[in-house]
């Protein structure tokens, strides 16, 4: 037998959730609670500065469009961050503590600013750590990983389409501060299912220094008089 049937063989008899590895249920779920919480925000931001705190439409358009823009903006600088420092898990795990952080700052008037400033930060930390997880899941030449990120992406369109239900009917019900904490909440769900699921998801390769990387990297001179 080769080593690649011993490689199916294996792969066959691996635990698996709706036939898929438990690893992609647990970013599914991940995913999901953290585009609950972070739409479920912005589905009360502009009727909360605009019905709460009296500020005019254009000064709310405002303040929505640069907390949007900075959201967008973060995670490039975050995956970078992620990339060269922290690593994805504790990227994601910082991310989702920062943002849950600011989504529960948002229910005291005062920090509106700190609070939107604070999930951006968040956001960028989280955003491009983990979906890049969704392919270390399974092992190369897998079938199943054809269908992973239609799996994923299923998530989001949960956790989008239930955030202005639950949040925005409970700003608009109870008070807006419930719909804030109803987002931290959901941040923080999805930090604890992922947590508490980490055994389920490939370890993070050992981080290499950039000096040991130049140490170990032939010279170019060297490789090209070796030829000769």
């Amino acid at each position: 037998m080769g080593f690649g049937s011993c490689r199916l063989s294996a792969a066959a008899h691996e635990p698996t959730w709706f036939g898929q590895p438990p690893g992609l249920t647990v970013l599914f779920l991940t995913n999901m609670w953290e585009t609950f919480s972070y739409y479920g925000m912005r589905a009360l931001l502009v009727y909360y500065m605009t019905k709460h705190l009296l500020f005019t439409q254009g000064h709310s358009s405002f303040v929505y469009g640069a907390y949007t823009a900075c959201a967008y903006f973060t995670p490039i600088v975050g995956g970078a961050v992620a990339d060269r420092y922290l690593g994805k898990t504790r990227a994601i795990t910082i991310g989702a503590s920062v943002m849950a952080a600011g989504h529960f700052m948002m229910a005291f008037e005062p920090l509106l600013y700190p609070a939107l400033a604070t999930i951006a930060l968040g956001n960028g930390l989280f955003l491009p750590s983990l979906p890049s997880q969704v392919g270390d899941v399974y092992r190369p030449g897998d079938p199943r990983r054809a269908w992973a990120f239609n799996v994923y992406y299923v998530g989001i369109n949960i956790g989008g389409f239930l955030a202005p239900l639950v949040c925005g009917t409970l700003g608009e019900a109870y008070g807006w501060h419930y719909g804030f904490a109803a987002a931290g909440v959901g941040m923080l769900v999805g930090l604890a299912i992922y947590l508490s699921g980490r055994r389920h998801l490939p370890r993070p390769p050992p981080r290499v220094s950039r000096a040991a990387a130049l140490t170990a990297a032939p010279c170019w001179c060297c490789s090209a008089s070796a030829r000769r």
